[in-house]
């Protein structure tokens, strides 16, 4: 493509729009940045300091005159394919791509691209953390910082958590390697149906955007179906399938090419805990391998990973008791997984918050599976608890405050403290950031 001498658009003033921006800028293009939104007297700083290196910025509206100019124009992840400035912009013929797209073309760095549903996080975060053991490698994309602020670093490796917003807008981008945890119905309205959600995810695992090798979930029956179709060397992991797969027997994880197996790590040397963090460690396994990593290095990276905040994070232990915040659990579907961690464990779950409102039926099953006492905070204690009650479980307690949940717990002793609300926070916290915080200073101060 080539933005040098041509007028881009830049939509958004977000962190992947003025990574996008400053780059577009670097490369030599007229750079105009268009925010739909009024501008907050903290982000004003954001405004000058794009003016100051010669960016024109206009906010509160996305103006003809900008727009008009455009050669290309770079969209953010929060702004929909069916919006009024997408479609302005299309049926100008003005094409449109998203900030990961222009790092792809501006930077010869080879993107490992992890997308999924669920577990993206803690696959990228994990897999940058092994290969930086000896290779320069940089986690970026919606785990952090945006690729193009790292587009002319000496880098190895883009290891890039990639959401089903920035693949959709991404016409070109061809990973080295592709990875595709799970797939479950989201972002349903953003895409404006399941199935264009699912295409946005699959296109990096097909020609013309075929990788190198593609790295599929093979406990889920829609990857099973789809691996048919991807191309490029297929890997499949969660299961003993094929001649190269990553899997797990006797308690280790085995890691199989060309249908040569070797021992990785035992699940008991893992910091991570519960199938789905099992998982995400076949995955990074596996782009470890590729990446033609050791079984040592990668056992020593394994072994000293700390999981992402508020996501089944082990806080400390006390008097036996196990705390884990897992305040990112904002719906009942990822409360699950977290919940179906811990098998033949007295576990409390400490649960609530602003109720979405949604089907509780495979929390309850669940929660009579693997809970023994569930203590409830926060606006949804009321249907939580009715919901509950109606599916045969009553072993629940409620409390007025995160910190009273916590002591009662501990007066409980069960072997794990589990907070996943299942709900957003909005009711007591400004955020689930906020409400995991709160969780850890307070068990640590009964230390």
């Amino acid at each position: 493509m080539g933005i040098s001498g041509k007028t881009v658009l830049v939509l958004g003033l977000s962190k992947s729009g003025t990574a996008a921006a400053k780059l577009a800028k670097k490369r030599g293009a007229e750079v105009y940045l268009s925010e739909g939104k009024e501008i907050s007297q903290e982000n004003l700083h954001l405004v000058y300091e794009l003016k100051d290196i010669g960016i024109n910025v206009e906010y509160g509206g996305h103006s003809e005159d900008f727009i008009n100019h455009a050669d290309i124009a770079i969209t953010s992840p929060g702004i929909p394919p069916h919006s009024k400035i997408i479609q302005d912009l299309k049926s100008k013929n003005i094409p449109v791509i998203s900030e990961l797209e222009l790092a792809y073309k501006e930077s010869d760095i080879p993107f490992i691209v992890i997308t999924g549903t669920n577990g993206k996080t803690t696959t990228t975060a994990l897999t940058s953390h092994i290969l930086t053991q000896k290779l320069k490698a940089k986690a970026c994309g919606n785990i952090g910082q945006p690729p193009c602020n790292f587009a002319d670093e000496d880098l190895d490796y883009f290891i890039c958590e990639a959401s089903s917003y920035q693949l959709e807008m991404s016409p070109t981008l061809k990973p080295f390697i592709s990875v595709w945890t799970n797939f479950t119905p989201d972002h349903i309205d953003w895409h404006q149906g399941l199935e264009n959600y699912f295409n946005a995810k699959a296109k990096v695992f097909k020609n013309p955007q075929a990788p190198m090798y593609s790295v599929l979930n093979a406990k889920d029956e829609k990857l099973m179906e789809f691996s048919k179709l991807a191309e490029g060397t297929i890997f499949l992991f969660a299961k003993n399938e094929g001649d190269n797969c990553c899997y797990i027997e006797n308690n280790t994880i085995i890691y199989k090419k060309d249908g040569i197996c070797e021992d990785i790590i035992s699940l008991q040397e893992c910091p991570l805990i519960g199938e789905h963090n099992y998982q995400n460690i076949m995955c990074a396994i596996i782009c470890a391998k590729i990446t033609g990593l050791d079984n040592e290095t990668i056992k020593t990276g394994i072994k000293t990973f700390q999981a992402p905040e508020h996501r089944l994070e082990k806080v400390t232990q006390i008097n036996g008791i196990t705390f884990y915040n897992d305040s990112k659990a904002t719906n009942p579907e990822a409360a699950i997984v977290a919940i179906n961690s811990f098998c033949n464990t007295d576990v409390v779950l400490i649960a609530g918050g602003r109720d979405k409102n949604t089907d509780l039926t495979e929390f309850c099953k669940s929660v009579k599976e693997h809970i023994n006492t569930v203590i409830l905070i926060g606006e949804a204690t009321e249907r939580f608890e009715q919901t509950l009650k109606n599916n045969g479980f009553s072993n629940i307690i409620k409390e007025k405050t995160i910190q009273n949940a916590i002591d009662k717990g501990i007066e409980l002793s069960p072997d794990v403290v589990l907070l996943s609300p299942a709900c957003a926070s909005f009711d007591m916290f400004t955020s689930y950031e906020n409400r995991g915080e709160v969780f850890k200073e307070y068990v640590l101060s009964r230390i």
